[in-house]
């Protein structure tokens, strides 16, 4: 499998949108996908990623099915190569909390590379998704043998521990309104109003995630759009028209 190859089948992946996927079926083709999209190891020679994927499985999960559950044993690495999978994390009174959104390229599970551990969250397909597995005795071999694997990692902890830290900042510090603009800023990657911006989760897991209720997410947009700092569009799509602005709130 050369890097070309690479290339193409992530192009085929993001056409075929809307095959079917069959509960916990394998698919070994999709293997080629995983380790193309993800950046722990698309960096590797072709000959390297051949080598981790002969050890990979590729499992589908249905929308809305749970890979994992807090309290189960984590022993694998899954790598999201099509979907998309939520993390969340539920209360003692059962209130979601909303932790992170993978998309592929993205990985969960690797806290069972360093220590042996059990899942503190769930694990759940938002849209029909293939993940590709590796289990803990095989990454760590690799881990050792090709170093560049352990910096890509700890690359993406250092980022998740950032925005975890901005994420705790902002709850202790800042009001709702002021938490949803920042949020929609960051989703404009640094562009210059009026951009439009598709939110990347729906209200309820926005809500979630930034410690609210659907409601007040729901009141909030329609008081910046009165405020004229955006547009709302269809299909969870926001025309921001005042980016400065909305940041100062």
């Amino acid at each position: 499998m050369s890097k070309k190859d690479c290339k193409q089948d992530i192009r085929k992946c993001s056409h075929n949108t809307s095959s079917h996927i069959h509960h916990h079926r394998h698919e070994p083709n999709s293997k080629n996908s995983c380790i193309c999209v993800v950046p722990i190891f698309n960096h590797l020679e072709a000959e390297q990623m051949e080598e981790i994927m002969k050890v990979m499985k590729s499992i589908s999960y249905k929308k809305g099915e749970v890979l994992y559950r807090e309290g189960d044993t984590s022993n694998v690495l899954y790598v999201v190569s099509k979907g998309k999978i939520r993390i969340y994390r539920l209360s003692e009174s059962g209130k979601e909390q909303l932790l992170r959104i993978l998309n592929p390229g993205d990985f969960t599970g690797e806290l069972a590379l360093f220590r042996e551990s059990i899942h503190e969250a769930y694990a759940e397909a938002m849209i029909d998704t293939n993940v590709c597995v590796i289990s803990k005795n095989d990454l760590q071999e690799f881990l050792l043998k090709y170093p560049t694997i352990s910096l890509k990692i700890l690359a993406e902890f250092s980022n998740r521990l950032e925005i975890s830290e901005k994420q705790t900042t902002r709850f202790v510090t800042e009001k709702v309104a002021a938490r949803l603009a920042l949020f929609l800023g960051e989703c404009t990657d640094g562009g210059v109003s009026p951009i439009e911006i598709e939110l990347p989760m729906s209200k309820k897991d926005l809500a979630s995630y930034l410690g609210t209720t659907p409601e007040t997410i729901s009141r909030t947009l329609v008081d910046f759009e009165d405020a004229g700092y955006i547009k709302q569009k269809r299909n969870r799509k926001i025309e921001i028209l005042d980016l400065d602005g909305l940041l100062l709130i």
